[in-house]
């Protein structure tokens, strides 16, 4: 089986740089994975954040498009807990009919922010919905297919597209494995944030062993990795060691990752709930593009991952670049 490579980009927004340059360099980028023949190319959800400009990715879905014409441009992804299936359906409709077969509808659980910006998201919301069933109504909105018994049965989702966009459950846990393998839809572990090897193995064996195939589909399970690849080891190491992975512990148990210290006090405080802070080191697959090569098809092999898809925050764009070259060299002769 061989490798297909894809990219997460979250249009970060680095020292020194503006929401202009973020995003430039997310369309320079996507154009250089079309031109590498990268798989697709994910945008991701981010809000009241001063270090991610993509607060909107069907916007900048729409752009990435205009700007491409070969790749799939998708989100990585859609926090489907904020907004009501049907809208979302509605946009990513246009989006597959603006480009029929290009379009990738990645969706996730978490909030993408703090609890003020879910709280403007889901202002005016009366009906707490749960995420399994605003799932179940995407697919059936995507699909023009209400079933018999929904309370809005003969609504259709214009407009109607010629090929619909494919759904991708985006997580983190068991928990969301296992909401993927019930709908039969392909499940995205997001290891960048959660590196807990253990949680991962969890994730993959809850998909793999309660895939619902009555759906009529097959299991489809993609990792989502921090990777750095350089020219030597020492410009790898010397690239990752500034990134850190910091987590707010909440009293009711709840964990989330966030992006630096100062958002996980912010958190809390927005909470107003005990909380503890972790700060790590980010686990990040990094080295030559001989020794990533080796490292991701041991991976592959070990949990039978189809498909790769890779985050790369590196303040420097020119090295950025360099590396999703040098990725994509080293798997040249399997890159499907």
């Amino acid at each position: 089986m061989g490798i297909k490579l894809s990219i997460l980009d979250q249009s970060v927004v680095f020292p020194g740089e503006t929401a202009v340059d973020a995003f430039k360099h997310t369309i320079q980028l996507a154009q250089k994975a079309e031109a590498l023949d990268y798989t697709r190319f994910w945008v991701s959800e981010h809000h009241d954040s001063e270090q991610v400009a993509g607060s909107s990715p069907e916007v900048l879905i729409s752009h990435l498009l205009a700007k491409t014409e070969r790749i799939r441009v998708g989100s990585g992804g859609i926090m489907l807990q904020h907004y009501s299936p049907y809208k979302v359906a509605e946009n990513f409709n246009v989006l597959a009919s603006l480009a029929p077969g290009r379009v990738d509808l990645g969706v996730g659980r978490a909030p993408g922010g703090l609890p003020r910006s879910t709280k403007a998201l889901q202002q005016g919301i009366v009906e707490a919905t749960s995420l399994a069933d605003k799932l179940g109504e995407l697919q059936q909105f995507v699909q023009n297919k209400l079933h018999d018994d929904h309370p809005l049965k003969g609504l259709r989702v214009s407009p109607i597209p010629t090929v619909p966009v494919d759904i991708y459950i985006l997580g983190a846990s068991a928990a969301s494995a296992q909401s993927a393998a019930e709908a039969g839809l392909p499940y995205v572990f997001a290891q960048f944030i959660n590196g807990d090897h253990a949680i991962a193995e969890a994730a993959f064996e809850a998909y793999q062993q309660n895939f619902n195939f009555e759906k009529g589909t097959q299991p489809r399970l993609l990792l989502a990795l921090s990777l750095i690849v350089a020219d030597t080891e020492e410009e790898a190491i010397e690239l990752a060691g500034e990134y850190k992975n910091v987590k707010i512990h909440l009293e009711n148990g709840k964990t989330l990752t966030v992006g630096t210290l100062e958002q996980a006090e912010e958190y809390g405080r927005q909470t107003q709930a005990k909380f503890t802070v972790e700060e790590k080191q980010a686990e990040i697959t990094k080295g030559t593009k001989e020794t990533v090569r080796q490292k991701l098809l041991e991976i592959q092999q070990k949990y039978g991952i189809e498909e790769f898809i890779v985050t790369t925050s590196v303040k420097d764009f020119a090295k950025r670049l360099r590396s999703f070259e040098l990725l994509s060299e080293a798997f040249s002769e399997t890159l499907v």
